[in-house]
């Protein structure tokens, strides 16, 4: 933010940073009780995400690199099993999954060419 750093021109920098915000919002539509729960699980592995391609992108050596965004790729399936435990609780029937569906498939693929491209 107030520093310019190459992460932050890096696709898959911006994909998981809409995947970020959509999971807040998504969040806050949990029920209540969740809050403690899935909520905050899904935000911290959403900042995870995030945190880890801007910490793996400075890294110079190669093999460090890959372990971030492994580590990211990582965040972006336990999101993907959040949502799908929060579906089977039916949680989600009054939130549109679209963009949060865009944004996580792309997250996953932008990672996932970074990791084979090392």
């Amino acid at each position: 933010m107030f520093l310019e750093l190459n992460h932050q021109k890096l696709e898959v920098y911006k994909a998981s940073k809409n995947l970020l915000v959509e999971c807040y919002k998504l969040s806050h539509r949990l029920p209540d009780y969740e809050k403690f729960g899935m909520a905050s699980q899904i935000r911290r592995v959403a900042l995870s995400n995030l945190l880890n391609i801007a910490e793996g992108a400075s890294r110079k050596s190669e093999t460090e690199r890959k372990r971030f965004f492994e580590i990211a790729r990582g965040s972006v399936i336990e999101i993907d099993a959040a949502l799908e435990a929060a579906e089977a609780l039916d949680y989600l029937k009054a939130y549109s999954l679209g963009k949060l569906e865009i944004y996580l498939q792309s997250s996953f693929r932008l990672i996932s060419g970074l990791i084979k491209s090392r």
